[in-house]
């Protein structure tokens, strides 16, 4: 997927699509009132699990879009 602006094609990051996914989908199951501050701590989140050996959501999702 690129967009065009300005003259210049950008593409979305390998494992973007599948992280916002992930997002979305974690906000549409827990409702919360404030979108911003749970999308931190789900990131947050990510980023320790990753941290600690687990999966990285980014290139797991890399690996599912190709």
């Amino acid at each position: 997927m690129s967009i065009a602006a300005a003259n210049t094609s950008m593409r979305v990051p390998a494992g973007f699509r599948n992280l916002l996914e992930g997002l979305a989908r974690e906000v549409l199951r827990e409702q919360p009132t404030d979108v911003v501050a749970f999308a931190a701590q789900y990131f947050q989140k990510l980023l320790e699990s990753r941290e600690a050996g687990g999966i990285d959501p980014v290139a797991w999702g890399a690996m599912l879009e190709d």
